[in-house]
């Protein structure tokens, strides 16, 4: 009985000594995770003081962070002096959010019709559909230029806001997400759909789409941000001014101002008007996204 007894103290002792190593572990972990994501904020930290500065804390050496006098002067300088000129800023900034947007739900829209067959309809060459599809992620944006130029050229669709849009609808990220993840939808679900009645587009609007939520999430995130920040468009098919996106506006006046004081300020406002889509856009989404990575192993 003692040699039980014995035994069951070092157990217990051990248990306890155990805990609170593990107990000490997972707090030296918090605080190392929670000092590492305060550094990984400091970015986001920049450039919102950044674009609070006025001129004389803008050029101090070294550069500080942290604004000490926040101005709202510069967003008056970015749209209240180009108010006069030919095209305003608003008008640009319109022209971006336009884009993105219809553009944003144009690839979500067409990644899932052209995953949903590839993914659950094996119909002959399929696979070499889809590996050509992968293949043509090796094309730089350089090397299809020309062909899109022509495209656009050719269908009548220069200095419009299809031009702006149509060059990001065939998305082959989109479609690689978007077929990854409906690969991992049951088939039952398909086929319980069918034994009851359902037409494709039922099973494809009330099943697929449904299941498939956080990877469309995911789509229009990367989308977003690919067409939002997109200055190729402007350039190579908009010969009007009127119908040129932000980001391009956003080149004009920062170029040439390495040496140069005069719209510093404006050019740090529209740098932060450029970011902040972007965030809302993924921290209105990042539970999808993380859901998409959760699940991406799962069969």
């Amino acid at each position: 009985m003692s040699v039980w007894s014995q035994t069951a103290g070092k157990w217990f002792k051990w248990r306890r000594k155990s805990g609170m190593r593990m107990d000490m572990t997972q707090k030296v972990l918090i605080v190392f995770l929670s000092l590492f994501g305060l550094f990984m904020l400091l970015p986001l930290i920049y450039i919102f003081n950044h674009a609070l500065k006025p001129y004389s804390e803008l050029f101090i050496f070294p550069p500080n962070i942290f604004v000490r006098e926040p101005t709202l002067s510069n967003f008056t300088e970015l749209f209240v002096v180009t108010r006069d000129s030919v095209i305003p800023a608003t008008r640009y900034l319109f022209n971006s959010v336009m884009v993105a947007g219809l553009g944003t739900a144009a690839v979500v829209i067409t990644s899932a019709l052209c995953a949903y067959p590839l993914a659950k309809h094996k119909f002959p060459g399929h696979q070499f559909l889809f590996g050509m599809i992968v293949i043509s992620l090796m094309f730089v944006q350089e090397a299809v230029n020309i062909p899109r130029y022509v495209v656009v050229a050719n269908l009548g669709l220069m200095n419009t806001y299809w031009a702006h849009i149509l060059p990001h609808v065939a998305s082959t990220m989109g479609v690689f997400l978007m077929k990854q993840f409906m690969e991992q939808v049951p088939n039952e679900l398909i086929e319980a759909g069918k034994i009851d009645g359902a037409r494709e587009i039922t099973i494809f609007m009330r099943i697929i789409i449904p299941v498939t939520m956080p990877a469309a999430a995911t789509v229009a995130i990367l989308s977003f941000q690919s067409i939002w920040g997109d200055i190729s468009t402007s350039t190579l098919f908009m010969q009007d001014d009127a119908m040129k996106t932000f980001p391009f506006f956003l080149t004009t006046i920062t170029q040439n101002l390495a040496n140069s004081v005069a719209r510093q300020t404006a050019a740090a406002a529209a740098a932060l008007i450029m970011f902040l889509p972007s965030l809302i856009m993924f921290l209105f989404f990042q539970r999808k996204v993380i859901a998409t990575m959760a699940h991406s192993g799962i069969k």
